[in-house]
């Protein structure tokens, strides 16, 4: 899964779990009325021309800039949350570090909190899985830029993941580029690659109020460990700037 938003102000949408909309944006960054640029969002400055190949569905949940307290949830469903036979001896492991979701499912519904702030340039995941039968599930993360298009995707005690960012075809696509265990600001190679395989992770545009997202996690010898996918959808979403009152509101990009 898979995560950033715009603008100053608040947003609520109310919307059915059901079909899946967008439950609600806000957005309160802190710029100045001195009139300052405006920062670009995250994933913008990381891609940068690219960032106009996402497809609007894309751009549009992702809007979140930093040193902002941009902020959206989404809900959806997952159609299939998955691990193999091989990945349960991970899985006890995984959850010490808050890493993968421990159970399978078809049909979950989720929503997935992405949340800048204003203090840094790290964009924040809560995916909450609901699984029949069992209580909420959080699989929380965080994202920090690493120079070009790289990102580290952060899980609990300093392990991250480094991630390669592209926009292809409309859609945002992170690619493992190696693990590494943060220690007093130092990070450290992890060869962690090795026993869970090569990690990716894609959200894709279905059409221009929908879209898909993917993960898998595949093993050079042992194939597919970890795999889940879903669809989210999003409202007429409004966002309101305190920023430039005279404007009246500024419509979150599509």
């Amino acid at each position: 899964m898979s995560g950033s938003l715009i603008l100053i102000g608040t947003l609520a949408v109310k919307q059915g779990w059901g079909h899946g909309m967008a439950d609600s944006v806000r957005d309160s960054s802190k710029a100045s009325a001195s009139g300052a640029t405006p920062r670009q969002p995250v994933f913008h400055e990381i891609l940068g021309d690219d960032w106009y190949r996402l497809g609007g569905v894309v751009r549009r949940h992702y809007f979140l800039r930093a040193f902002s307290d941009d902020h959206i949830c989404v809900r959806g469903r997952m159609h299939e949350v998955w691990h193999g036979a091989a990945a349960r001896l991970l899985i006890p492991f995984a959850r010490i570090f808050g890493a993968l979701v421990p159970y399978r499912g078809t049909d979950v519904p989720i929503e997935v909190d992405y949340r800048a702030r204003p203090g840094d340039s790290t964009i924040h995941w809560d995916r909450v899985f609901h699984f029949a039968g069992r209580p909420a599930f959080h699989f929380r993360s965080h994202m920090e830029p690493a120079g070009g298009n790289r990102v580290i995707e952060f899980v609990r005690f300093g392990i991250g993941m480094r991630l390669k960012v592209t926009a292809e075809e409309g859609a945002l696509v992170f690619r493992d580029a190696g693990y590494i265990w943060r220690i007093l600001g130092i990070d450290m190679p992890l060869p962690v690659g090795l026993v869970l395989g090569r990690a990716y992770i894609e959200e894709r545009p279905v059409d221009a109020s929908h879209f898909s997202m993917r993960m898998t996690l595949t093993h050079p010898l042992f194939g597919e460990l970890f795999r889940y996918s879903g669809s989210f959808a999003l409202g007429d979403e409004r966002v309101t700037s305190v920023d430039a009152p005279e404007t009246g509101g500024t419509r979150v990009p599509r």
